[in-house]
């Protein structure tokens, strides 16, 4: 078997008085597609952040790639990691966000370009060369020189995909990135995902609401709820014969609201 690229050992995230994450197991292999999907709250989007390094831990481990996250060898010991190894953990992974968060006053191209010339070294006309294969991918490259202002939303975010993508990740983490979209413009993105899921071998993590998509793409599906992991396994288990009451509950209710899975 494969050894896990992701591995998550009894992680704890607290704020203030509230745990979000309650001692939380997981693993992920290398390729593999992920959905995360439950009610709002349930932790979907911190396990991203964490993953990220946007947001700390409170406890346990997290392995990346082999390498401990927050944690760092120091002699024999395990000790908090400090900026320069959290740095270097940080370029294994790609984040695309439900806002874009795309630089409004510089251009698509350059919105692609800057993060890997500046973080990695790369030349201009090394950087541009690869920003517009992926422009090309996402069917953005005609854009190139707008500025975010004169994109749409789904537009937007197809660049932020290719943002993403221009700094090589072994792992792509997707958070909710079709809610802020007109429903017209959704199927653009999830186009690129699919595209994205069927022609690389990248490990992708992706917290949705868009349960049909859900099912398309992932490999596994996790229910959460409260901060646990309430019930896993391939698409068609979860979505047709979910066997616990808490996923069998949200299930109805999406579909009572007009979703389809």
């Amino acid at each position: 078997m494969p050894t896990p690229i992701i591995r998550i050992d009894n992680i704890v995230k607290r704020y203030g008085p509230l745990t979000v994450l309650d001692g939380l197991s997981m693993e992920v292999m290398p390729g593999e597609k992920l959905a995360l999907i439950g009610p709002s709250g349930s932790g979907k989007t911190t396990i991203l952040r964490i993953l990220m390094t946007l947001e700390s831990i409170s406890g346990g481990h997290i392995e990346v790639d082999g390498e401990q996250l927050y944690h760092m060898p120091r002699g024999k010991d395990l000790v908090a990691a400090d900026e320069r190894h959290l740095h270097k953990m940080r370029e294994r992974i790609g984040m695309v966000f439900q806002h874009f968060n795309l630089f409004p006053h510089k251009c698509v191209l350059d919105n692609v370009t800057l993060a890997p010339m500046l973080t990695k070294g790369i030349k201009r006309t090394d950087a541009e060369r690869r920003a517009m294969e992926l422009l090309e991918m996402v069917g953005m490259a005609d854009k190139a020189r707008s500025v975010p202002a004169q994109l749409s939303g789904g537009q937007k975010q197809r660049v932020a995909i290719a943002r993403a993508l221009a700094l090589s990740p072994k792992i792509m983490l997707f958070d909710e990135i079709t809610s802020a979209l007109d429903p017209e413009l959704v199927e653009e993105v999830l186009n690129v995902m699919r595209r994205l899921a069927s022609e690389t071998d990248m490990t992708m993590l992706l917290v949705t609401h868009e349960m049909g998509f859900a099912h398309d793409f992932a490999d596994r599906v996790l229910f959460f709820d409260r901060g646990r992991i309430v019930e896993e396994g391939k698409p068609n288990d979860i979505f047709r014969n979910p066997t616990q009451e808490r996923t069998q509950s949200f299930l109805r209710k999406i579909i009572a609201a007009g979703h389809r899975i």
